[in-house]
């Protein structure tokens, strides 16, 4: 080789260098990316109402009223869809593990969401509930091909207020390959028959890197209600975290919402809570038929948290149907995991039943709770 010359592994050695040293940078720029992007909403920002005026202003008591909690899951859960997040074992030790991080298509999470309006405006003799609690609702996300449920909700109830308080917002996720899972823009949506103000509450939530950008600005949805006797209905819509490890955020998460209804049961209001809670509720953690162990995610809600004169409303049909199947596998009834984590809490001066509406998770992987109360 003359002096001149190149040694052929010199040249492919800087070459790979090269190769590491953008991709180095890549990741590097991708990273100051997410959290340029990354933000945190601010605690108790008050939310206006998006959608109609009511002509109610106020509850009587001694009226049955009805209330409706479901998580729509963005809708992307048909039965075959599972997620990417979520992780199970089969009883024989098999581990599990859900695919998708996006939805099947557009024309798919269109059908979703109008299969859970249907739904919503079935539940009661005189069409919808009087307070439907929504959660994982997007607006304009990757997730759920840009579809904007919000407005779909809106309009199926065209009479009602709305108020949305966004719970995960996020820059692109260039995870899972090879379906990103994309920006996301989603949230709660809480549609009352009945005026009302409403705040949102930020929920503690784990900001260690990369968790913050799975699990972004959790928050539960504050409404007030004028009642005739001059106190307030307080209704929450809330959504927990479910991917913790430990439990420990859920346990922070719980303190604070707990502290809320313990402040306005001492204000002689009445409180109703009600959402996707990602706790078992009513000791469901190993009730439904299943060829799969109960997962690591699942908390068992302890009722002995409850602050004084609050309880679990059960659903009458507890035994039979769950209101949430888990998503590491499509869903396959009497093998998937299942369990009721969506529900209401209520304080003593509000007298309830509720029952779990079947849906066969035909659009979400959750079913709806409908609650029927009277102000006591």
């Amino acid at each position: 080789m003359s002096k001149g010359e190149r040694h052929p592994m010199r040249t492919v050695i800087r070459l790979c260098a090269a190769i590491l040293v953008a991709l180095a940078l890549t990741v590097a720029g991708y990273v100051v990316y997410l959290n340029v992007n990354y933000t945190r909403i601010a605690d108790g920002i008050e939310v206006s109402n998006e959608g109609a005026e009511p002509k109610t202003a106020a509850l009587a008591k001694g009226v049955t009223y009805t209330a409706l909690t479901y998580n729509v899951g963005f809708g992307a859960y048909t039965p075959d869809f599972s997620f990417f997040m979520e992780e199970g074992t089969m009883k024989d030790g098999t581990p599990t593990q859900g695919e998708h991080g996006v939805a099947a298509s557009k024309e798919s999470v269109l059908a979703c969401t109008e299969g859970d309006i249907a739904t919503i405006t079935a539940t009661t003799a005189d069409g919808a509930p009087d307070l439907v609690l929504l959660q994982e609702v997007d607006r304009d996300s990757t997730r759920s091909h840009h579809v904007d449920q919000c407005q779909a909700f809106k309009e199926a109830l065209p009479t009602y207020g709305a108020f949305y308080a966004e719970n995960f917002h996020c820059g692109y996720l260039l995870y899972p390959f090879p379906e990103f899972h994309g920006s996301v823009h989603g949230g709660l949506l809480t549609l009352s028959d009945v005026q009302g103000s409403a705040v949102r509450r930020s929920y503690p939530i784990d900001e260690s890197f990369p968790a913050r950008f799975f699990d972004l600005d959790r928050c539960f949805l504050v409404q007030r209600v004028a009642v005739e006797d001059g106190h307030e209905l307080v209704v929450i819509n809330s959504h927990m975290s479910a991917y913790d490890e430990g439990g420990v955020i859920r346990a922070q998460q719980m303190a604070l919402v707990m502290g809320v209804l313990r402040e306005e049961a001492a204000k002689g209001n009445y409180v109703i809570a009600g959402g996707d809670w990602n706790h078992a509720l009513c000791d469901s953690q190993e009730l439904y038929a299943s060829e799969q162990a109960v997962p690591e995610w699942i908390s068992t809600f302890d009722e002995s948290e409850l602050p004084e004169g609050f309880s679990v409303v059960r659903p009458d049909n507890l035994e039979e149907v769950a209101t949430c199947r888990g998503s590491d596998l499509p869903y396959v009834e009497g093998v998937s995991y299942r369990v009721t984590c969506d529900g209401f809490i209520v304080s003593s001066n509000v007298q309830a039943v509720a029952t779990t509406i079947d849906t066969g998770y035909a659009t979400s992987d959750h079913n709806p709770v409908l609650l029927m109360f009277t102000l006591a």
